[in-house]
């Protein structure tokens, strides 16, 4: 996920670490902020795999700057892959908003209609955060009123984005997206 969004990032605009950084977090989110201790090695394997370039220019300050700009060889991989997210990159929701917020770099539609319907898909399979035994329990079942709001909420944002999705998918598959 972090490889993919420092790709998606630096895809729209070249970017130095810390402004990436910033980007990065209010994407994931502040409850796991991206530690430099992670995001600095991740730009280095980038770099050395030749999908980022590094360039310095003059700081604010006395400081130089290292502005990170992506490869053709890195749009080629970040088009690889939003065309063919892995299986968490589907189910997991941080890492699902993550290849959503870059999906647009995928210029054609039946690909990006592919990537939406492994989603859906996933959605529209029966689950819960409780269960008895193998059986997924729903809302209606469970008396702790707290359990059932997490259920409840789950249910809400599920159908939300199940009906956007299918808004989306029409839309797609009306300008050549299968």
């Amino acid at each position: 996920m972090l490889e993919l969004a420092i790709l998606g990032f630096l895809c729209d605009t070249p970017l130095h670490g810390y402004e990436l950084r910033k980007r990065i977090a209010a994407l994931t989110g502040h409850a796991k902020p991206v530690a430099e201790s992670t995001l600095y090695p991740a730009i280095k394997r980038l770099e050395m795999a030749g999908l980022l370039a590094r360039e310095t220019q003059p700081g604010t300050g006395a400081a130089p700057r290292h502005v990170l700009t992506l490869t053709a060889e890195g749009r080629a991989e970040l088009r690889c892959r939003l065309a063919e997210p892995a299986q968490a990159d589907i189910t997991d929701e941080n890492r699902w908003f993550t290849v959503l917020a870059f999906l647009r770099h995928l210029k054609d539609p039946a690909t990006q209609a592919r990537v939406l319907e492994r989603r859906l898909a996933f959605l529209r399979q029966p689950t819960s955060f409780f269960y008895d035994d193998d059986r997924p329990l729903r809302a209606e079942e469970i008396e702790d009123p707290f359990r059932r709001g997490i259920l409840t909420i789950a249910r809400a944002t599920n159908q939300a984005e199940q009906s956007w999705l299918r808004r989306t998918l029409d839309s797609l598959r009306a300008t050549g997206g299968a």
